[in-house]
């Protein structure tokens, strides 16, 4: 095979993250219209965005079993079509009722893609480059988010909310029947075990019991769902906050409340990936040290972009704040997977994503629609910045406390099996 290929791999998989974020992202720059067309409240809103994130968050684990069992090429490309064939059946929608099945239901395509494909790139990808793979991946996250906003308020501000369903929907098919052709399932573990050599396969249970003992995978679950929650909070009510208190048209709010902060973590994701690479070869807790750079960085950045009266200020905090949040994204399941077993690599990044969708995502926008309503949006947006404080004291705890003794349990384990 082309040594080229494994970063080959990164660039299809990247199309398809690219359209799994704009896909999610893209009825948030729709609210407005939602809004006006069905007389939506801003709780229903926060429910439109909760539901995803509830489904995503409870199928997690089990996709991430189900990954871990099955071709994460048919888990991947077979994610793809439901969700998007999900997204353009979006368009029928008559009623508040209508657009949260569809929506919770693009929760259940979607929850397959990130644990399939972190455990495919890592397959592909030894530690010695893990980060920078999966760094360049998430730049997807970040231009697909791009893409979903603007692309989407502008549809619909021109052709109607309904037409922004069906145009990323059918291009998501269209990208899912050609790669189905190029992508290529690599052995199970083949970055760490030798030829000849295949992964076992570890029931549930087992895996629980081995989370159980691993205290730097809990501490790095507790910390996503704090980024998960800040996350949110950017991803479903900045559009609108910038929609209302600087009156940008639809098309623009979505397109601002994105672009700034995505394309800083589109440069900050790579960077982070690039030097949480090189600290990892120094100390175990190298990636980590980068996660915790990135929430304490980002923290005073948040809190600008709620309490700023000036568009230039909040242009400078959203800019920093996605550089920061870049740092810490680069390397979620890279530092995850220093202390799991390539075996269990689909479930661990079920198991995360359920953890930061249910504690972080699912609870963020009911939270910040309740602060809208009884105070403002603006102070709802700047305390998330106290979540990201709660998550850079975990991590700098996992990183003193545990995190050496996990790394090396995991390779005398991986020793053990090579013996």
């Amino acid at each position: 095979m082309n040594p080229r290929y494994k970063w080959y791999v990164v660039a299809m998989l990247w199309w398809i993250a690219f359209f799994n974020y704009a896909d999610r992202q893209a009825i948030f720059s729709l609210f407005p219209l939602l809004e006006k067309e069905l007389h939506l409240t801003p709780v229903q809103l926060g429910l439109l965005a909760s539901s995803f994130a509830w489904v995503y968050g409870l199928c997690a684990p089990f996709a991430g079993n189900i990954v871990d069992r099955v071709r994460r090429k048919s888990a991947i490309l077979g994610g793809l079509q439901a969700w998007s064939v999900i997204c353009m059946a979006t368009a029928v929608s008559r009623n508040f009722g209508n657009l949260l099945l569809f929506r919770a239901a693009g929760g259940l395509g979607e929850t397959f893609y990130f644990p399939a494909s972190v455990s495919l790139i890592s397959d592909y990808h030894g530690k010695e480059t893990r980060s920078r793979a999966l760094g360049i991946h998430q730049t997807s996250v970040y231009i697909g988010t791009i893409a979903g906003a603007f692309f989407a308020g502008l549809i619909g501000q021109h052709y109607g909310w309904r037409w922004s369903f069906i145009v990323f929907g059918g291009l998501g098919v269209v990208l899912g029947l050609v790669l189905s052709k190029f992508l290529i399932e690599p052995e199970r573990g083949a970055s760490e075990f030798t030829a000849g050599q295949s992964a076992e396969r570890i029931p549930l249970a087992g895996f629980l019991r081995i989370l159980w003992n691993t205290p730097t995978a809990l501490i790095l679950m507790a910390t996503f769902v704090c980024a998960n929650f800040v996350a949110a909070v950017l991803l479903s009510w900045m559009p609108a906050f910038l929609y209302d208190k600087f009156h940008l048209s639809l098309a623009a709010a979505g397109l601002t409340a994105t672009i700034f902060v995505q394309l800083a973590s589109t440069a900050g994701s790579p960077l982070g990936g690039w030097l949480a690479d090189i600290l990892r070869r120094r100390t175990p807790g190298g990636r980590m040290m980068v996660q915790a750079l990135g929430v304490l960085g980002g923290a005073p950045f948040v809190m600008l972009c709620g309490l700023t009266t000036s568009v230039t200020w909040l242009v400078v905090a959203l800019i920093a704040w996605g550089l920061f949040k870049g740092l810490y994204d680069a390397n979620i399941f890279a530092s995850m997977f220093d202390v799991i077993r390539p075996e269990a690599r689909g479930t661990a990044a079920g198991f995360m994503n359920m953890v930061g969708w249910l504690g972080g995502g699912g609870t963020a926008p009911i939270v910040i629609g309740y602060i809208a309503q009884r105070a403002s949006l603006g102070l709802g947006i700047a305390m998330a910045a106290v979540v990201y404080v709660a998550a850079g004291a975990l991590l700098i705890t996992g990183i003193a406390g545990f995190v050496r003794r996990d790394v090396a349990r995991m390779q005398a384990q991986l020793a053990a099996r090579v013996a």
